[in-house]
C-alpha cells in the first residue's frame, strides 16, 4: 500500500500545504489503497520537502513526481481531454503553483498579522524558545527569496492586484462547468482548487483570504473540489 507523507491537517484544510491536499486528490483520483503518515519535519524526505508517498523502499517525492508515479502505473488524470484543453490544464496548473502559491506564502509568512499564529502552528514540535530563535532565520532566509523572486517587493495591495488577473481566469473557465475542464476533475483542479483552499484557510484574516471567501465562484468550486476528491 502507499503510504502519503504530508504535513498534517491544519486551519480546517487537510493539510497546510496546497501540495500536500494536491497528493491526496491524485491518490483519490487514481483510485489507488493508500495510508496517511503525518510529518511536521520535512528533511528526510526527497529533496527535504512534502508530500512524498512511500512504497516499502521507494520513496517518491514531491507533487509532480507523485503524479508521474502514478501515470507510469496506468492512471491517465486528463483523459478525455483534447490537447489544447490538456495544453490550458498544464498552464492553469503552472499558474497556481508556480505564482499563486508565493502570494500565498507572503500572506502567512510575511504578514506580521498572521506570522506568530504560522509559526506555532508549523513548527508547534520545537519548544518554544528556541522555536522563536529557529523560526527567525527560517523567516529571514524566505523573505530574502521572495525579494529575489519579487513579490516580495511588492505591497499587499500590489500583490492582490498582481493576483487578480489570475483569480479572474479561473473564474472565467469556470462561467460554464463545474471543474476547469468539464463534469469531472482533472489534475488542473488538484493544482487549482488546493492553492486557493489554502489561500481561504490562512487563519488570520487577510485580504487575500476575504477576497477569496467572498467569491461564491471559487468558494463553491473549492468545497465541490473537496467533495469529489476528498
Amino acid at each position: 500500500m502507499i503510504t502519503l507523507i504530508t504535513y498534517p491537517a491544519n486551519f480546517g484544510t487537510r493539510s497546510a500545504s496546497p501540495f500536500c491536499i494536491k497528493a491526496e486528490y491524485l491518490l483519490n483520483m487514481a483510485g489507488v489503497p493508500w495510508q496517511r503518515q503525518d510529518e511536521n519535519d520535512p528533511r528526510k524526505w526527497p529533496k527535504a520537502k512534502l508530500p512524498a508517498i512511500s512504497m516499502g523502499t521507494n520513496v517518491i517525492g514531491d507533487s509532480d513526481g507523485i503524479r508521474h508515479y502514478l501515470e507510469t502505473q496506468g492512471h491517465k488524470f486528463d483523459h478525455g481531454l483534447s490537447d489544447l484543453e490538456k495544453a490550458q490544464a498544464h498552464t492553469f496548473a503552472r499558474m497556481a503553483e508556480e505564482h499563486m502559491y508565493f502570494h500565498l506564502v507572503l500572506d502567512r509568512w510575511g504578514n506580521d498579522a498572521v506570522w506568530p499564529t504560522i509559526r506555532d502552528a508549523y513548527f508547534k514540535d520545537i519548544p518554544k524558545l528556541p522555536r522563536l530563535i529557529v523560526t527567525r532565520g527560517l523567516r529571514a532566509k524566505l523573505m530574502k527569496g521572495m525579494m529575489a523572486q519579487g513579490l516580495g517587493r511588492l505591497s499587499p495591495s500590489e500583490r492582490m492586484d498582481r493576483l487578480e488577473p489570475d483569480l479572474s481566469a479561473i473564474t472565467s473557465q469556470l462561467s460554464q462547468e463545474r471543474f476547469l475542464f468539464g463534469d469531472s476533475p482533472c489534475v488542473a483542479d488538484t493544482s487549482v482548487a488546493s492553492m486557493l483552499a489554502a489561500m481561504r484557510a490562512t487563519p488570520i484574516r487577510t485580504d487575500l483570504s476575504r477576497r477569496i471567501a467572498s467569491d461564491q465562484v471559487l468558494s463553491d468550486y473549492i468545497n465541490r473540489v473537496d467533495a469529489t476528491l476528498g
